[in-house]
């Protein structure tokens, strides 16, 4: 671990580094503009180890748009932003687990790399999809703070970073788009673990470049699917010629071949498999029941007499033989509707438990819909109309729930990093929720704070921003799910029973996290002048005794080192106070970490005595030079060879 730069890691070198790996013979030194050695490739070298099979040919297939070479710079190159907690933004800070980032996304999925590279099981994303109306990032690639003021756009209050619309009189109209997506979908692959899987939704307007991007960046062996989704019954809008009723959601993976095989759990929405589209908890698990009654050609030998629980016998043709439903019986597996309602027995059919419960993802969707999408947030938010609805285009969560659940599994990282109203963070929570004995997955939302319109419904409910509107909706979308584990608890010991995470073992239950900590990208808490010392000039040194920006708090530093050093921000953090100082402890004392001035031996000893793994102070904390070397022999002296404590300074 590195001292302090404030900077994340430049992705060519990283690139180069990977290389290095596989085919150390083609890495050299090189100088660069500063005259510094650097790792570069030796093409000469690259070009004869792989032989024939490196082209120079002009005629070779290869997909290009205006502004692609930058795009891929634009992934490599590190950013100096860094993410600033906002406790009074979050829910249950102490205890979650979970994440909501406001900001640009290709910013925030530069700083999250080094702590989130390969760890995240899933991603889905439902970006803009390029109508010639919708709002799309405007990435600055390497243009100068004057030239990105003169560009029309919508200015974040907040950040200050620019947005702007693509119209379809512009010249690049799919070249922006694709400008867009390719960083990010770099970025997202890095993040993926080798068993991770993306999904991303889009329609007919980008999806032949999309299916292209994700070809490139993912690798076109590495497709799973590109599925179809039915996204509405009526009204469906489009050309003259059709009606607009689909979507598309295409499914990649980091490494096909790394996926072992998944039986997915059959789609509530197959109806003419179900009675009705409630699920079901018991100690078996989750299950949908059956009609019992058969709808096929007429078949003697599966007629006949059932009694129903009020004495009547009703005898018809059923889909089993009576050997078979007298076995399913005495499993427990039929169950007799209200006679008032249904006179007919069903029989349950388990996800988990049952082989016929399970089946293939097929690849046209008919799960939920766009209404039943916005019905969800009119149930949220307490709206009577459509029209009054915060956020005009959510996606269901029983359509994120079919990837979530069976892409992903206890204690995985579910990433959107457009996560617009946050129906993936519900859909978490809900699949967390439903999993027998709960899950513990984990979400990454991120999102852009786009301000509402002045005449918008959300605006009127009182949202400023898409963000507001997010985390408004994980905020009732889990008190919705706790309320219905009370509701629930008598099916337990006792309601402490539930929330004891006392407990071990594949059968112990643990507490459903709806929480989520607010972060939102921000400028480095450190001062420019920090990072260009061959920039200042004698005159200015008075002013530099303090590095780091005014107005940043301890807890501000103490992520912004997490996040460069790859180490996690979703732990456990604690405040102390230590000879009146204050001290961050974090993930049970692995770290302890002190901003403040006056920085002593003594205090010094006092935290090395509880050994952490890592102890981080200010330069300018300490009275000089000595003092700082004296720190770290502290360490040294009191926790061993042993267990050595990394002693790094900002």
């Amino acid at each position: 671990m590195s001292d302090f730069t404030g900077e994340t890691k430049d992705g060519t070198q990283g690139n180069i580094e990977e290389l290095m790996r596989l085919f150390p013979q083609v890495v050299t030194e090189t100088k660069d503009g500063n005259g510094r050695l650097v790792r570069s490739v030796d093409f000469a070298a690259l070009r004869e180890l792989l032989g024939d099979d490196t082209s120079e040919n002009d005629e070779r297939y290869d997909f290009t748009w205006a502004g692609k070479k930058e795009a891929m710079r634009e992934a490599a190159r590190p950013t100096r932003k860094t993410l600033r907690p906002c406790k009074e933004e979050s829910k249950n800070w102490d205890t979650t687990r979970n994440l909501y980032i406001e900001g640009d996304n290709l910013e925030a999925l530069k700083i999250l790399e080094n702590t989130y590279h390969g760890q995240v099981k899933m991603i889905y994303i439902d970006p803009p999809y390029n109508t010639g109306h919708d709002f799309i990032y405007h990435d600055n690639f390497g243009r100068s703070q004057k030239d990105e003021n003169l560009l029309a756009g919508i200015v974040s209050e907040e950040t200050g970073e620019q947005f702007a619309i693509n119209p379809e009189t512009n010249g690049r109209y799919h070249s922006d788009w694709c400008s867009m997506m390719y960083p990010r979908l770099v970025l997202a692959r890095k993040l993926l673990k080798d068993d991770g899987t993306i999904f991303i939704s889009i329609d007919d307007h980008e999806a032949e470049n999309l299916i292209k991007l994700c070809n490139e960046v993912f690798g076109e062996t590495n497709r799973l699917a590109i599925l179809v989704w039915k996204k509405k019954y009526t009204g469906g809008k489009g050309s003259s010629t059709y009606a607009d009723y689909h979507e598309y959601i295409l499914s990649y993976a980091k490494c096909a071949s790394c996926l072992s095989e998944i039986s997915m759990m059959r789609p509530d929405e197959e109806k003419d498999k179900f009675t009705q589209e409630d699920e079901y908890i018991e100690s078996r698990g989750r299950y949908y029941t059956r009609p019992l009654k058969s709808n096929l050609d007429p078949r003697p030998t599966l007629v006949y007499p059932i009694e129903l629980p009020n004495g009547q016998e009703v005898e018809t043709q059923w889909i089993c033989s009576r050997e078979t439903f007298e076995a399913l019986k005495r499993d427990g597996r039929i169950e007799f509707k209200d006679p008032t309602t249904s006179k007919w027995p069903v029989y349950k059919k388990f996800y988990e438990l049952d082989a016929g419960g399970t089946t293939k993802i097929p690849s046209f969707l008919e799960v939920s819909n766009n209404n039943e999408a916005k019905e969800e947030l009119k149930d949220l938010f307490g709206v009577a109309q459509t029209r009054d609805l915060p956020f005009e285009t959510p996606k269901p969560t029983k359509l994120l729930r079919l990837f979530v659940e069976n892409f992903s599994s206890r204690d995985d990282i579910v990433l959107d990093f457009f996560s617009g109203a946050a129906s993936t963070a519900d859909a978490v929570m809900q699949g967390n929720y439903a999993a027998n004995n709960f899950c513990n997955r984990r979400f990454i939302m991120i999102q852009l704070p786009e301000r509402c319109g002045e005449e918008s419904p959300a605006k009127k409910l009182g949202f400023a921003t898409v963000c507001e509107i997010g985390k408004e909706r994980i905020r009732r979308a889990g008190e919705k799910i706790l309320a219905e584990v009370k509701s629930k608890s008598e099916k337990v010991k006792s309601e402490a029973d539930l929330f004891d995470s006392s407990k071990s073992g594949e059968d112990a239950a643990s507490p459903l996290d709806v929480g989520f900590r607010v972060f939102k990208v921000s400028d480095s808490n450190m001062e420019d002048v920090f990072y260009s010392p061959n920039e200042v000039t004698q005159a200015m040194l008075p002013g530099m005794v303090n590095n780091v920006k005014e107005g940043r708090t301890g807890l501000d530093l103490l992520i912004s080192t997490r996040l460069e050093w790859g180490l996690s921000i979703d732990c456990p953090i604690d405040e102390e106070t230590v000879d009146g100082k204050t001290v961050f402890s974090v993930d049970g004392g692995q770290m302890l970490a002190c901003f403040e001035t006056g920085i002593t031996d003594a205090f010094v000893k006092k935290l090395a005595m509880r050994k952490p793994q890592f102890a981080i102070f200010r330069d300018i904390d300490f009275k000089d030079s000595a003092a700082k070397i004296n720190a770290r022999e502290i360490f040294k002296a009191v926790c061993g060879k042993d267990a050595p404590t990394e002693v790094r300074f900002l």
